[in-house]
């Protein structure tokens, strides 16, 4: 099958990964983590990493980020190395992340409009004037224009949702990182979010990598599909490739089979 286009936003449209991962290796006392992980995450494109809980995933994302340090390995941000960056370096990488958290992790004692105004008020000189449109294009944009001064105990869990994915794209990021994005939503409401991830994808750009349990959800808005076990990659490819493997494993996780070789522990 054809790869997919880059899409025409992709930033340093001369690297084919923004963001790669070779061989790393994590442990936390004697529990290993990562055993080796290598996975490229295609310029431009939204890739979903699928796995058994207890497996990595979000170990890898701290990695990407420089929340954590490998024993062994490196990630390797559009053509640099993480581990040859200094704090600073480490910092202006950081700002060019966007991050979706399971639960939006909205501050409860803003409202919808400063928490997504928090990162621009931090990280740039914009003018309040600046970040009002900047604000109120984002949150037009995930439909919650009408909910600027609510609290985030005052909406549904699918708004703030919304309002965490808003604010992760008000920097305008080249990667945007989503952690169980589709975690506590109803199939209804999953499905509305996979609609806004692939519509903010074809109007802003960037490279989108979403950490998720949901087998739907990795099949409608993916470009590539990689899967982790036991701290190593098992799969990684094109979506329709993923769901047309004959991979054991690879069969069983995406088909939720009970027979195959992944059991309860």
């Amino acid at each position: 099958m054809t790869a997919p286009t880059m899409h025409p936003g992709t930033r340093r449209p001369d690297l084919e990964n923004a963001v790669e991962v070779t061989d790393l290796h994590k442990k936390f006392g004697d529990f290993e983590v990562l055993k080796g992980l290598d996975m490229n995450f295609k310029n431009g494109a939204i890739t979903t990493v699928l796995g058994p809980s207890g497996t990595g995933k979000s170990v890898l994302l701290k990695h990407m980020v420089a929340l954590l340090e490998p024993d062994r390995g490196d990630v390797v941000f559009y053509g640099e190395k993480v581990s040859g960056m200094t704090q600073a370096e480490k910092l202006q990488m950081r700002q060019r992340y966007g991050v979706l958290f399971q639960d939006g992790a909205l501050f409860g004692s803003m409202n919808i409009y400063d928490n997504v105004a928090f990162p621009l008020r931090k990280h740039t000189d914009k003018s309040e004037e600046e970040i009002r449109d900047l604000i109120i294009r984002r949150l037009t944009e995930v439909g919650l224009d009408r909910s600027l001064t609510k609290f985030p105990n005052e909406v549904s869990g699918g708004m703030r949702k919304r309002a965490g994915f808003a604010r992760a794209l008000v920097l305008n990021p080249d990667v945007v990182l989503f952690d169980e994005p589709d975690s506590g939503l109803d199939p209804v409401r999953t499905s509305l979010l996979n609609d806004l991830i692939l519509d903010m994808h074809a109007e802003h750009g960037g490279t989108y990598l979403l950490v998720t349990h949901n087998i739907p959800t990795a099949r409608k808005v993916s470009d590539y599909v990689g899967l982790v076990w036991q701290g190593r990659k098992i799969h990684y490819g094109p979506t329709e490739e993923a769901f047309d493997s004959e991979d054991p494993f690879v069969r069983q996780f995406l088909a939720g089979d009970s027979a195959g070789p992944l059991g309860m522990d």
